[in-house]
């Protein structure tokens, strides 16, 4: 089945942005004049996706604004023949099709993806994307590469990048059977594992591909000692269950924007991207360079 819908979780508090994030919603801060949010939405919308759901929470409700039309900004624009800055304004609400719906208590991310259940067909696949990961790619995006893979395999597909030995026990990490230079066949999936038990170098990021066997198994999942359903548990279920997953090593550069050094390495590199700032920004790195 072609994939036509993603759902992106943003219901977070953001408390590593704290104060920043007080009084806006952290997927709302901008890398150079774009929020968080945008890009991840447009590397939606570029491999395909026609309809977006966000999962949402008290206090989120810039997310909502932000995709939807203001009409007297619009107005003003125009009363000033701001052409360039009217039209980017316009674009936005044009991206997709957009719903919200709130995930009523902070119960995890399987909570979060069973919460736009209603907006699913029974039968449909669907793309998740988290809201603190900007992957920036030359070609194709890393969604679409994510697609590819199911569209060849049929089965649920997670999002897979290399790191070092240091970070491996921060995260989620698979071991498999390498198919191809960018495709694993997971047959393992460990949950922040001490660095000498891991699988593999080889983390889970936030872009998924999940079919409705995943959210079939998603409310069988017991909830942890904290008290939420995790999406990791459901793939473990699926593995023990003796049933297919796949991972896709993504090309691309990931930022994450969840972390305070992430999100600034963002700003600087997709800053020298810019086509307005960027030979500028790198002229005065250069001259900071020299002065440190």
């Amino acid at each position: 089945m072609k994939i036509r819908k993603a759902i992106i979780p943003v219901a977070g508090m953001g408390t590593r942005f704290l104060p920043a994030s007080k009084a806006q919603p952290k997927e709302m801060l901008a890398v150079v004049d774009k929020p968080v949010i945008q890009y991840i939405v447009e590397e939606a919308v570029a491999s395909g996706i026609e309809e977006i759901i966000f999962v949402t929470a008290i206090g989120k409700r810039a997310i909502e604004d932000h995709f939807d039309r203001n009409f007297e900004l619009e107005y003003r624009l125009e009363q000033k023949h701001k052409e360039h800055e009217l039209d980017i304004v316009k674009k936005i609400g044009k991206l997709a099709h957009f719903a919200f719906v709130r995930q009523t208590k902070p119960l995890g991310d399987g909570h979060a993806v069973l919460s736009a259940l209603p907006f699913i067909d029974q039968h449909e696949p669907v793309a998740v994307l988290f809201g603190d990961d900007i992957i920036d790619t030359e070609k194709r995006p890393a969604l679409a590469q994510l697609i590819d893979v199911y569209q060849t395999y049929g089965d649920p597909v997670m999002a897979l990048q290399k790191v070092s030995k240091k970070e491996i026990s921060r995260f989620g990490v698979i071991g498999g059977k390498r198919l191809n230079p960018n495709v694993w066949e997971i047959n393992q999936f460990v949950e922040k594992p001490e660095i000498d038990k891991a699988p593999s170098d080889l983390i889970v990021i936030g872009r998924y591909i999940l079919t409705p066997e995943i959210f079939d198994l998603l409310p069988q999942q017991a909830a942890g000692k904290d008290g939420e359903i995790r999406l990791a548990d459901a793939f473990i279920t699926r593995l023990k269950q003796g049933k297919a997953l796949y991972g896709c090593k993504f090309e691309g550069i990931r930022y994450d924007c969840g972390s305070k050094l992430g999100f600034l390495k963002a700003q600087i590199e997709l800053g020298l991207k810019h086509p307005e700032i960027g030979s500028e920004l790198k002229r005065y790195l250069k001259q900071t360079k020299k002065s440190l």
